[in-house]
C-alpha cells in the first residue's frame, strides 16, 4: 500500500509545533487509519489555527453548486471557501492574518474541472508575496498518471472550472499542478510538495491499497472517478448525468431518449473497455427529479482501455445525431459564470460545440486537438514527481 502525504508528513509533524498553521481539508484528509488529519495533527501539538472548505464542504455534504454556509459538529472556525459568488471562491484577507503555514490536503479525481484543485490555485494566487508557506499533502491521481485526454482551454474562457491550463484528464497529481501552475502564472509562493510513498504513474485507485473515501457527493466510487471527465460533459446538456440515482455519472439519460436504440449506437462506435446497457430510472432530484427517464448505463470492462473523455464526447455526439430536435446546450449561469454555454466552460472553448453541431465525425474531433495535447505531454513531464 501507499503512503500519502499527509501519512508521511505526520511522521515529522513534531517539527511544525512552532507555526501557526491553516488548512485546506475536507473528509478526504484522512490517514490511513481513518482519522481526520486535523485531529491528528492537533493531538500532535500543531497548532491549527483555521480551516478552509472547498465545494461541498467540510464534510461533502452539500450537492454540486450549493453554496456552503454551514459547517457543522466541528469546533474549529472553518471558512467556506465557495459561496454564493465568485468574490467567495478565494479567502478574505483577514482570514490570512497570523497564519504561517498552509497544509492543502484533499482528494482529486484527475480532471480539470473538478474544483478542489482550482480552489488551491485560487489560494495561491491570494497568497503570493506574503509570507506564507504552502505545503501540499500528495494524494494519487485515482485515473493514474500517464494517459491524457482533451482539449486545451482557449483563452476567454477562464471560470472556476477552467483555470489550468491542462487537458480534461490531466494525469497529474494536484502536488504536480500545482508545481506547473506557479511556473505558469509565475507566482510569488513558498510551495513544497509532500510527496506520496510508493505511488506509481500506471497505478489507478484500486492498486493503491487506500481506502476510497467518496470526494463528494456525486462521486461514491472509484468507478464514478473513472468515467466522470467524460460524462461530466452532460452537465452542459438538457440530459441527466445521473445526479438523483445512486450511480452518478455511471447512468445517464432523458425523458426523449429510447435506451435501446441508443445502446445500439454507441456499442456500435467500438470504443474502447466500455459498453452501454439500455434501462431506464428515475431521478430522486436534479435534472427531470422524479420523472421515469430512458437511458444507458456505462460498464467499463477494461479501466486500461477506456478512455473516458472520449466516450463522453461520442455519447453528446450520438445523441446530437439520433436526437437533433430535443437535444439542447444549456445556458444558464454555471459555476458563476453566464458569459458562455455551460457545455463552452467545461471544454474551455466553443470549438467542440460547434463541430458538433455541423456535424463532424468523432475522429476529426479527436484529432483536431492532438497537436496541442503532444505539446502539453511533453510541458507536464517538466512537473512530474513520480516514476
Amino acid at each position: 500500500m501507499i503512503r500519502t502525504g499527509l501519512d508521511v508528513f505526520v511522521d515529522d509533524a513534531a517539527r511544525y509545533t512552532h507555526r501557526s498553521i491553516g488548512l485546506i481539508v475536507n473528509h478526504t484528509s484522512v490517514t490511513a487509519g481513518l482519522e481526520y488529519s486535523w485531529s491528528v495533527l492537533r493531538g500532535m501539538g500543531l497548532r491549527i489555527r483555521r480551516i478552509f472548505s472547498p465545494e461541498h464542504g467540510l464534510f461533502g455534504a452539500e450537492q454540486d453548486h450549493a453554496a456552503v454556509t454551514e459547517q457543522p459538529f466541528i469546533d474549529d472556525e472553518v471558512v467556506s471557501l465557495y459561496g454564493t459568488s465568485v468574490e467567495s471562491l478565494i479567502p478574505d484577507p483577514s482570514y490570512l492574518e497570523g497564519l504561517d503555514l498552509i497544509l492543502f490536503d484533499i482528494q482529486d479525481v484527475g480532471s480539470r474541472v473538478y474544483t478542489y484543485a482550482n480552489t488551491l490555485a485560487l489560494f495561491m494566487e491570494s497568497v503570493q508575496g506574503r509570507e506564507i508557506e504552502i505545503f501540499i499533502l500528495d494524494r494519487p491521481n485515482p485515473l493514474g498518471g500517464i494517459e491524457v485526454e482533451g482539449p486545451l482551454p482557449a483563452e476567454g474562457f477562464e471560470s472556476f472550472v477552467c483555470i489550468y491550463p491542462v487537458p480534461m484528464r490531466h494525469g497529474l497529481t494536484v502536488g504536480e499542478l500545482a508545481l506547473l501552475y506557479r511556473e505558469v502564472e509565475g507566482l510569488d509562493v513558498n510551495l513544497s510538495i509532500v510527496k506520496m510513498e510508493g505511488w506509481r504513474r500506471r497505478m489507478f485507485y484500486q492498486e493503491t491499497g487506500l481506502p476510497w473515501v467518496a470526494p463528494s457527493p456525486n462521486i461514491p466510487t472509484w468507478q464514478t472517478a473513472l468515467v466522470y471527465p467524460g460524462i461530466c460533459l452532460l452537465e452542459g446538456l438538457n440530459v441527466s448525468e445521473g445526479r438523483g440515482t445512486t450511480t452518478p455519472f455511471q447512468v445517464f439519460g432523458a425523458p426523449f431518449i429510447e435506451p435501446g436504440r441508443l445502446a445500439d449506437r454507441l456499442n456500435q462506435m467500438d470504443l474502447e473497455g466500455v459498453r452501454f446497457r439500455p434501462l431506464c430510472f428515475r431521478p430522486a432530484f436534479h435534472k427531470y427529479a422524479n420523472e421515469l427517464l430512458g437511458g444507458n448505463f456505462i460498464h467499463v470492462t477494461q479501466p486500461g482501455r477506456f478512455r473516458p473523455f472520449e466516450t463522453g464526447l461520442a455519447i453528446v455526439k450520438a445523441l446530437f445525431e439520433i436526437y437533433p430536435e430535443p437535444m439542447e446546450f444549456l445556458h444558464d449561469c454555471y459555476e458563476f459564470n453566464s458569459a458562455h454555454p455551460a457545455f463552452d466552460l467545461i471544454l474551455g472553448s466553443s470549438l467542440v460545440r460547434e463541430m458538433i453541431q455541423k456535424p463532424c465525425d468523432l475522429e476529426i474531433l479527436r484529432n483536431s486537438w492532438n497537436k496541442e495535447l503532444r505539446s502539453y505531454c511533453h510541458t507536464k513531464e517538466n512537473f512530474h514527481l513520480y516514476d
